[in-house]
């Protein structure tokens, strides 16, 4: 058994969610997904549900791309980003498996080129109704990017940077499980006068402040009130951003690295809850 190629994509945090605001953002840190790509059967079958797999070698071999040389291919997918949570775990997947077919056909892409079949096959499987951009691109590079879904990855970027100081925050997400609320694009439009407050925030160069808004504006548009109001518990708690992370149900928290305590008040809130808290940070390179 040989392994034709590896790679690695990133998980995401949300600062705009393109289904309300028009345009996407997100932010990476430092969860990711690692995958091999092999010529022989692997122990696991990997967790695929919408069949995003197929959908990226069937958009890479629509490219135009070569595909390896061996009769069958399997995959071996290790991934600490929860799935279907809001944490670009499909993005990372997707990106994760096109970096590893670059690897075994000694294809170089530049990043818009993996950001775009990444899109291509999200939306082709049906995983996203958006193509989630600005999630393919947290997943490829670190920082944050502000998208315009509608155009070429080349095209589309209309705001980035990075996060100041990312050393000093500590990112905690609380994992409420699978996803039970799915998003309404009707609903989404409604609750546009509040993703617009989001928006507003980002072009003032205020990222955490756009997180906070788009939270609350995912929040309204799913109807989901125990994630508005736990968000404002953690809040209490000393969360400088307390915000629902895509479609949900994930809420990420945002605390100073230095403020311990409060740290550990909130494993200690929701642990009789039984969510998971995954503690992470900002991504500031590429490795």
């Amino acid at each position: 058994m040989a392994v034709l190629g590896r790679g690695e994509g990133h998980g995401g945090i949300s600062v705009l969610h393109a289904l309300g605001a028009g345009y996407g953002a997100a932010v990476s840190i430092s969860i990711s997904t690692r995958v091999q790509l092999r010529d022989s059967p692997v122990k696991k079958d990997p967790e695929d549900a919408h069949g995003l797999i197929p959908a990226v070698i069937e958009t890479w071999s629509g490219s135009g791309l070569p595909l390896p040389e061996a009769e069958e291919l399997y995959w071996a997918v290790r991934s600490d980003i929860p799935i279907g949570c809001g944490l670009k775990s499909s993005a990372a997947l997707a990106v994760a498996c096109i970096r590893a077919l670059c690897d075994a056909t000694e294809t170089n892409l530049q990043n818009h080129q993996i950001v775009d079949i990444a899109s291509a096959a999200q939306l082709a499987c049906g995983c996203s109704l958006t193509g989630s951009v600005d999630d393919a691109w947290a997943a490829v590079e670190p920082g944050w990017k502000v998208v315009d879904p509608t155009v070429p990855a080349a095209d589309g970027v209309l705001m980035q940077g990075q996060i100041d100081q990312p050393e000093e925050w500590v990112i905690l997400i609380l994992n409420r499980g699978p996803r039970e609320i799915q998003p309404d694009p009707e609903r989404f439009q409604m609750a546009a006068g509040q993703f617009q407050q989001a928006i507003s925030a980002v072009e003032q160069g205020q990222i955490f402040n756009a997180m906070i808004q788009n939270g609350r504006a995912v929040a309204s548009a799913l109807g989901d009130s125990m994630g508005r109001k736990t968000c404002n518990d953690m809040s209490i708690l000393g969360s400088r951003v307390s915000a629902i992370s895509g479609s949900g149900p994930a809420i990420v928290l945002l605390f100073p690295a230095s403020l311990e305590s409060s740290i550990r008040r909130v494993h200690q809130t929701v642990e009789p809850r039984n969510w998971e808290v995954i503690e992470t940070t900002f991504r500031t390179g590429e490795a």
